[in-house]
């Protein structure tokens, strides 16, 4: 099989999993501990976790503090759920259903216009009295990388925090400034199940899930050194790898680009992580696509929208009809992609689409 999904989830990186396999430990190991008991193999686990919140937090701008979640998900949900004070929330109309559903749950939320080329202008206003904005900095489905920075100095001087979804950057790219930036550890070769909040100095926010107060007393809960660890562990790698695969994934944009020469890019091709390639052929049956191509592992949009039947928001938000929308393909490559993979997959991919007519 060749995986093209890179932006679903990532392979776990060798260096994540050795340092998680002291930390699943049976019996006869010291790794079982509880991080949070006061005994000897507590605070093993938990010395554990606090080199592992150093690797994290080394990839995030300084000044701030990384607490530990079960994901990006409920990284999203602590800081739009947690953030004190009365007003509304103001977020781009391409963000990740962790974001907009919960920001219409809470009522009042306004949705930030994009353009055709799914780039969120921060020349729009924001309405009176937002109290926080929130703008990812990778778009997940088309790939397109938003001007942050000035959404982060339009918060500021409109007196509102901002929040950015990170996921889609942490270990690509340096990350954006911002008060709340949330992330997931198996979109950069860790382990399923851990993320983060980093929240910045002088932050306040109120504890959503109630029970024994650890990290910080704002996410309580039993932390899983295995998952941390692991989570550190590909934090780090992913710092130490980050020039060396840019490059790699510039090759393979450049040669996917050339293989699929015919097919229309989705979203802007300057402004954009090059390691996601989101193309449409007028009149695909992308059902049918990836019935014969069973082999290649690629989406036609977010992971976790995929079987609504619905065309991707995304794609409609920058204007693409419903047919454009539901004629689109993701293709996601990193770290362990070869070239070979990727020309083995146009392949296929242009002959079942050639034997649709297309």
């Amino acid at each position: 099989m060749i995986y093209l999904d890179y932006q679903a989830t990532t392979p776990l990186a060798p260096e994540a999993r050795a340092a998680m396999l002291r930390w699943l430990g049976g019996p006869d190991s010291d790794g079982f501990g509880n991080p949070h008991s006061a005994h000897r193999m507590g605070r093993i686990a938990r010395a554990a976790i606090e080199v592992a919140r150093e690797q994290v937090a080394a990839l995030f701008p300084s000044g701030g503090r990384v607490v530990f979640t079960s994901g990006a998900t409920e990284a999203i949900n602590l800081a739009l759920r947690g953030t004190p004070g009365a007003g509304g929330i103001a977020v781009s109309a391409v963000e990740h259903a962790a974001v907009l559903d919960t920001a219409r749950a809470l009522g009042g939320a306004h949705i930030l216009a994009v353009t055709a080329e799914g780039l969120c202008d921060p020349a729009q206003d924001l309405p009176e009295g937002t109290r926080l904005v929130g703008v990812m900095q990778v778009n997940n489905e088309i790939g397109t990388m938003q001007p942050t920075r000035a959404w982060y100095d339009k918060a500021r001087n409109n007196g509102a925090l901002f929040l950015t979804d990170a996921v889609q950057a942490y270990g690509k790219i340096a990350v954006a400034e911002a008060d709340l930036i949330a992330i997931s550890a198996h979109k950069f070769h860790g382990p399923k199940g851990i993320g983060a909040l980093w929240v910045r100095d002088g932050v306040a926010l109120s504890e959503v899930q109630t029970g024994g107060g650890q990290e910080f007393g704002l996410r309580s809960g039993t932390l899983s050194p295995a998952l941390i660890a692991g989570m550190g562990a590909a934090a780090q790698c992913a710092d130490e790898a980050r020039d060396r695969d840019a490059e790699h994934i510039e090759t393979l944009w450049t040669r996917a680009r050339t293989l699929f020469g015919d097919w229309q890019l989705n979203g802007s091709a300057d402004a954009r992580w090059h390691g996601n390639l989101n193309i449409r052929k007028p009149g695909l049956d992308v059902a049918r696509l990836m019935s014969d191509c069973r082999a290649v592992m690629f989406s036609a949009g977010s992971a976790c929208a995929s079987g609504s039947g619905r065309p991707s928001h995304v794609l409609k938000a920058i204007g693409l009809s419903d047919d454009q929308a539901k004629g689109s393909i993701r293709l996601g490559f990193g770290r362990y992609t070869t070239r070979a993979e990727i020309e083995q997959a146009a392949a296929q991919i242009n002959a079942a689409a050639g034997a649709l007519g297309l």
